[in-house]
């Protein structure tokens, strides 16, 4: 887990004729920098050619003494041809580095993970890709080609942006070093209001988009080829696809030891360091399930978990069952209102784009906690996604019966439901049902209508709309049942949008890797093989995770519901430091071409009044304002603070 920064030069003579190479690798090392908490036990290494300049901070978990970065490998007729900078982990890497060597006569000068990837890259080209168990986001310069390859992880993981312009193409773990090299490279920093729209519906900025229209991402389950003066031409090399194998009475057991064995594989192999491994564990099955099969390969295993005084708010009581009942230590961190208002301008600068989930404030908080004991921590992300786990996913149950109505039938109950009084029993639910899947589900998340965003967006377009993104999602899973296709938006959205996001943004702000075992290409196999009966039912998600997972976890939180880290905000907005940071943020904003400021402070007043909760929508465009601060504005200056950690962990 580490941070990296690649800038390929454009041929001499086409731009920024007055930058050499000396310049370009002191920009870099400036930049990276500004990245420093992605890898402070190594920070700035550097690397310069004639066409690229690499900068990389290492923060070290396999083959600690050796396997530096950037990295040097080739074959022995050409030992100097791969330079590499790689975020992330392979968990396969041994297995990897034994077959190249029997296969291909590859040899190592490290005991690392690096390594197994440059050297499958040169034998097995992009093929490697799809070898490689883990997350990663790397970029390799070949010197016979002249050329970068990058790539992400299947799930996106691990981020890469990149921004082209006049002075080349730079690629990095983080945007805010990107913005410091703008002057070098010269792309453009204006705002995609397209983006920004996106932002107000879903929560997240989707990928490829990022708030600065000369900024994009690298894809989840892509790569980009760069060549100097050229643009990146990125492939997609991993579609994620739900093919049902029925399940018969016969073969029932058979699937529930299926997904056991996978799991046991994958944790083993996510517990793969030469530091020690800590868990994540709220109330839930997921993580719960994780830190039970990490404990047969760590007995010492420390579990940690956080929540808040508010009654209602806290997984604590439950998650310290759980580790009692699992026989981990145990560690917990209690947030208060006045932490949570001080730490956002912190946040907000780590996560580079504005995330509108306020669980990733007590996120920050454990992975703070946790880093005093721990290097590397295991959780449960992915599991609703592969495994059928929101309960939003039984809603195609419930709206069966208006499959069967005729299409003028099924908008009639439309236009009866828009009629029907707010909080009417029934109304929704006529809505819904006469909606198609495309046209009602685009995520996990929901925070305006288009009526509420034309009050609040100065500059709404009906044209900017969620079927941007899900449209070519929808087509992909033509012929897939419904569930099997909202796991599929899910995975492209939500996942990788808002969950990973905020899971490596947190960890990495206080130097801690999160690695996540259910977002694994061979548990993903076992996932999508199985058919919608054993994911949803009338009464229960996860249906054949959690048969599978009955002997591994305590039996008071194999069938709770599923809340995560719960964040009292609704209340918090009403009153205390958290609703006198809303109104000073919304009068100080500079915002005002992007957010309607008085449509803003009339919903704060409605919602502090208990006129209308507004929370989640309050919450979505103050941490826009609040982004628009801090890397537009530059309004708020973050105090970043760097935790003195114990060295040995």
């Amino acid at each position: 887990m580490c941070g990296l920064l690649a800038y390929v030069r454009a041929p001499a003579g086409t731009a920024n004729p007055d930058l050499n190479r000396t310049d370009a690798a002191d920009a870099i090392a400036q930049a990276t920098r500004l990245m420093r908490h992605r890898g402070p036990d190594e920070p700035g290494g550097s690397w310069a050619g004639e066409q690229v300049v690499f900068g990389f901070n290492r923060l070290s978990f396999i083959d600690i003494a050796h396997s530096h970065q950037p990295m040097q490998w080739g074959p022995p007729d050409a030992p100097a041809r791969y330079e590499l900078v790689f975020n992330g982990e392979i968990y396969n890497y041994l297995e990897l580095r034994e077959e190249l060597a029997a296969q291909h006569g590859a040899v190592f000068a490290t005991d690392g993970d690096g390594e197994a990837i440059v050297a499958g890259y040169h034998h097995w080209g992009t093929g490697v890709l799809t070898r490689l168990r883990g997350m990663f986001a790397f970029a390799i310069w070949d010197n016979v080609a002249g050329e970068l390859f990058c790539a992400r992880d299947p799930f996106g993981i691990k981020p890469l942006f990149m921004a082209t312009g006049p002075g080349g193409t730079v690629v990095g773990s983080e945007k805010k070093c990107l913005l410091d090299l703008v002057e070098t490279v010269g792309f453009d920093t204006g705002i995609d209001e397209r983006a920004v729209q996106h932002y107000t519906v879903l929560q997240y900025v989707p990928e490829p988009e990022t708030l600065h229209r000369g900024i994009r991402r690298l894809e989840s389950g892509c790569y980009a080829r760069i060549r100097p003066g050229g643009a990146p031409a990125v492939t997609r090399y991993f579609t994620p696809r739900f093919d049902a194998v029925p399940i018969s009475r016969d073969t029932e057991q058979a699937r529930y030891d299926e997904i056991t064995a996978v799991l046991e594989d994958s944790v083993a192999k996510h517990m793969r360091a030469d530091v020690t491994v800590g868990a994540f564990l709220s109330g839930g099955i997921d993580s719960t399930a994780i830190a039970a099969l990490a404990m047969r390969h760590n007995p010492k295993l420390i579990t940690f978990t956080t929540g808040f005084e508010r009654e209602g708010f806290s997984e604590i009581d439950v998650a310290a069952a759980s580790a009692e009942a699992i026989g981990a230590r145990h560690v917990t961190k209690v947030v208060s209102p006045d932490e949570f208002v001080a730490a956002l301008p912190e946040i907000v600068w780590y996560l580079d784009e504005p995330v509108a989930d306020p669980a990733l404030v007590p996120l920050f908080f454990i992975a703070r906690e946790a880093r005093k004991h721990v290097k590397v921590v295991l959780s449960g992300e992915g599991a609703d996604e592969l495994f059928g786990g929101y309960t939003i996913y039984r809603e195609p149950l419930s709206l069966r019966p208006f499959d069967f109505l005729p299409g003028p039938i099924r908008r009639s109950a439309g236009r009866v439901s828009r009629l029907l009084p707010e909080g009417m029993r029934g109304k929704s639910l006529l809505h819904r049902g006469s909606l198609t899947l495309q046209e009602r589900y685009y995520g996990n998340a929901r925070s305006f209508s288009d009526e509420q965003l034309r009050a609040v967006l100065p500059g709404f377009s009906p044209q900017w709309t969620h079927t941007d993104v899900t449209a070519p999602l929808y087509a992909e899973s033509a012929g897939w049942d419904p569930v099997a296709r909202m796991q599929h938006i899910d995975l492209f959205t939500w996942l990788r949008g808002d969950i990973l996001v905020k899971a490596d943004k947190m960890t990495m702000a206080n130097s801690l890797e999160l690695r996540v075992p259910f977002l694994d290409p061979e548990v993903f196999k076992v996932a999508s093989a199985l058919p919608v009966s054993a994911k949803i039912t009338r009464t229960t998600t996860k249906y054949a995770l959690r048969r599978a997972l009955e002997p591994i976890i305590p039996a008071h939180v194999l069938h709770r519901p599923k809340l995560g880290f719960p964040v009292p905000l609704r209340h918090w907005l009403r009153e205390g430091p958290l609703l006198e940071w809303a109104y000073a943020t919304v009068d100080a904003t500079g915002a005002g071409h992007l957010i309607d400021v008085a449509a803003v402070r009339t919903m704060l007043d409605e919602h502090r009044t208990g006129v209308t909760d507004h929370s989640r929508r309050l919450w979505t465009v103050l941490m826009l304002m609040l982004w628009h601060a801090i890397f537009v504005e530059h309004s708020v200056v973050p105090l970043i603070s760097e935790p003195v950690y114990p060295v040995e962990l």
